[in-house]
């Protein structure tokens, strides 16, 4: 038994605010499950007053409004798992215990994972930085808060997770499990300008590029089968979306954990750039949030479509 799914087995205490939230549809008809860990935003008092960050800062890693964006979607037929909770307080889409022991006055179990790259990045389970780099906390914290964190917060989520897509397999016999997330649009090519080339953009020294809109992360082909990720890429294309598979990210815990294609469950996440539908300075929608929400639907639309045939467990 792993480490997941031992921590699973244990019922959690009880936490101070709601984890998490299940949008569900009036029946579920498609085999499908939509989730979205990093959208979470409700920030304790307690937790900015430790934070060497303000609020706004504190936001630099949400996926800003990505629960909202597939929201609509529900109304197909299908559920949407979200957390509330921020992921720069617990990050769900990590090993439950990738911690970093820099940021603790006590040793960490012998459990813990502690040389990952995610966390020798500052982005383990219990996050050292926000998403550029500026540190989070003030004081460094004790262990005992952040098992608290993720029995309370962390565990809750992924119970609701497993159940949804244990459901699913039961219905349908196959499930598809699409794990929501947003990238800055900083690193992933800028958007074109009036005149400029459609196929090739220069950026970093005169080197022509793509600006990146989706990527969409199998986990090099391993967490869903491919006829997803290719019916997916279609859909986003002819829908006017230039589209990356695994780079710069392949899919993080949950398309890892959850994506089990020779049992009939497959995991896709999907990044979307940020600028296509948010003002990253001020956290508001701008007016492409409706076209693009609208596009979702229609991507999940057709995933729906596909033949649970190739889905099948094998």
């Amino acid at each position: 038994m792993d480490a997941f799914t031992a921590y699973q087995a244990e019922p959690p205490p009880s936490a101070p605010l709601s984890t998490h939230q299940i949008l569900r549809p009036v029946a579920q008809s498609l085999p499908l499950v939509l989730a979205s860990p990093h959208s979470g935003r409700d920030y304790s008092d307690d937790f900015v007053a430790r934070s060497r960050l303000d609020a706004r800062q504190l936001r630099r890693s949400e996926d800003a409004f990505v629960d909202e964006l597939f929201a609509p979607a529900v109304a197909l037929g299908l559920p949407l798992l979200r957390a509330l909770f921020p992921r720069a307080y617990v990050d769900p889409n990590r090993e439950p215990f990738e911690l970093d022991p820099a940021m603790f006055v006590d040793p960490l179990p012998d459990y813990a994972n502690t040389r990952s790259p995610r966390v020798a990045a500052g982005l383990g389970t219990i996050a050292r930085v926000v998403a550029n780099g500026a540190e989070i906390y003030r004081e460094k914290l004790t262990v005992a808060e952040a098992l608290q964190r993720i029995r309370g917060y962390y565990w809750p989520y992924h119970k609701a997770l497993r159940e949804l897509v244990d459901d699913t397999l039961a219905r349908f016999g196959v499930c598809l499990l699409l794990d929501c997330h947003s990238m800055p649009s900083s690193g992933v090519g800028p958007r074109p300008t009036k005149g400029a080339s459609k196929s090739k953009i220069s950026i970093n020294g005169g080197q022509a590029a793509q600006r990146v809109d989706i990527v969409l992360g199998d986990c090099h082909g391993t967490a869903c089968s491919p006829v997803v990720v290719e019916r997916a890429t279609q859909v986003l294309k002819r829908l006017g979306y230039r589209v990356s598979r695994n780079q710069p990210y392949s899919g993080g815990f949950v398309t890892r954990h959850y994506g089990r294609p020779s049992e009939g469950l497959h995991a896709l996440q999907i990044e979307i750039n940020r600028s296509l539908y948010m003002n990253e300075g001020t956290y508001r929608h701008t007016g492409g949030f409706q076209g693009v929400a609208r596009d979702m639907a229609t991507l999940v639309a057709d995933l729906g479509t596909l033949d649970p045939a190739e889905l099948a467990p094998r």
